[in-house]
């Protein structure tokens, strides 16, 4: 009936994140199971935490980095965490339990050469035919890209925070 799409939401724009998990909610609204692995969101208490826990045995969603990389003090841990989560996020999209496998944030490991594109890119060529794999983050690399099936780039076009706005709960966190 249909083909496992390979989705990416890429580019400096605010909204991948979240697109993402309305991908993820739409799935388990039609009661499919969603396995949603966050690379770096680290230690913030997000909204969507709260909200996914509505959608308990469907959405799994599971916090893999410590916060911010590129603002590490230790790359290397950092690195290392990377690679235990990527190899994590491989046992889940193999697992078959999966209708949607969502990887938050992804890019971001591959732009910072923490992981290596050419096996990533196996894993998901590899994949189950009929499951969908949605990537997020800024700096989407030309190979992703190629292979995706759909690619959307959120541009920023104003923001609040630069007119002195901060981050506020429920909309950006």
């Amino acid at each position: 009936m249909g083909k496992g799409l390979l989705i990416v939401f890429t580019g400096n724009g605010k909204g991948k994140t979240t697109a993402a998990l309305g991908m993820a909610m739409r799935a388990a609204g039609h009661g499919l199971r969603v396995c949603f692995v966050q690379f770096i969101k680290g230690g913030w208490r997000y909204g969507e935490l709260e909200a996914v826990k509505r959608f308990e045995g469907l959405i799994d969603l599971h916090v893999m980095g410590k916060g911010f990389t590129w603002k590490s003090d230790n790359i290397e841990e950092d690195a290392r965490l990377a690679r235990e989560a990527w190899e994590f996020a491989c046992a889940a999209i193999a697992s078959g339990v999966y209708h949607t496998v969502v990887l938050d944030e992804f890019t971001y490991l591959l732009h910072y050469q923490m992981l290596e594109l050419e096996p990533c890119l196996r894993v998901l060529a590899d994949r189950h035919p009929d499951q969908h794999v949605v990537i997020t983050g800024r700096y989407a690399p030309q190979q992703l890209i190629d292979a995706a099936d759909l690619v959307t780039e959120m541009q920023a076009v104003k923001h609040p925070l630069k007119g002195g706005v901060k981050a506020q709960q429920g909309i950006e966190f």
